[in-house]
């Protein structure tokens, strides 16, 4: 189907629902909204999208491309909430609706590859590297891509597994500096204690002081809060 590609979305809409998928939606702090189940109502079909007229002059591109568009919207929102809407373009085949559904989960995950790219670009500060060869700076990229990921499963796993025990981030005298950092004490307990209390002394660390409403520590507040415990173990070290 050629349809103008202002119109795609309400063509689209106007589509019998062809099926439903159940996802979870986040948590969203900044509006206060709580993790829940959504519901989705998914329609999609092949349209062929015309080449933007402010493109006319580069004659390389095609005059139109035929792409797949799913369209998901959330069924019953909680009352006074904004439902959930998002419409995928995707040049993969989606012939039946278990490829729609398909498409749709590989879309819901896309927050934390978002808050991957954040950590790597403003906490590991990639875009600043002045490397004279790509090679060393695809090197450089690779090792903070690393970093980045070890942040977020910190602060992830803090959250699905607090009962972790610390010692699967931390060594031993990084937990005990951290306890005794964070809790302004010179005596460090004998035993680890879990990573849900390591990202909370992190957050300490990382940022001020914090309500109990807040929430548990973001990314941010965890990379912020490794630095300050980094250059304290490294000042340690240097005393040795």
């Amino acid at each position: 189907m050629t349809v103008d590609n202002r119109q795609i979305l309400d063509v689209i809409r106007k589509k019998h629902c062809m099926g439903k998928v159940t996802i979870t939606i986040p948590r969203d702090s900044r509006r206060n909204l709580e993790e829940r189940e959504g519901v989705l109502q998914i329609r999609y079909s092949r349209y062929e999208i015309k080449r933007p007229k402010i493109l006319d002059k580069n004659k390389s591109l095609k005059d139109s491309l035929e792409v797949c568009v799913i369209h998901a919207k959330e069924e019953h929102p909680p009352k006074g909430i904004e439902p959930i809407e998002w419409v995928l373009m995707t040049n993969e085949p989606v012939e039946t609706v278990e490829a729609a559904y398909e498409k749709v989960y590989y879309y819901t995950p896309r927050w934390k590859i978002e808050r991957f790219h954040y950590v790597l670009k403003s906490g590991c500060a990639v875009e600043k590297l002045q490397e004279r060869s790509m090679d060393n700076t695809t090197m450089l990229v690779l090792m903070y891509s690393v970093i980045a990921v070890m942040i977020l499963n910190m602060t992830y796993i803090a959250r699905i597994r607090p009962e972790e025990p610390c010692t699967i981030f931390f060594e031993e005298e990084e937990w005990k500096v951290l306890y005794c950092t964070a809790n302004k004490s010179k005596k460090a307990p004998q035993k680890p204690y879990s990573i849900h209390e390591a990202v909370t002394y992190l957050g300490r660390l990382g940022g001020p002081k914090r309500a109990p409403s807040d929430g548990p520590p973001g990314v941010k507040t965890v990379w912020m809060g490794l630095s300050t415990l980094n250059t304290l173990l490294a000042y340690r070290e240097w005393l040795r």
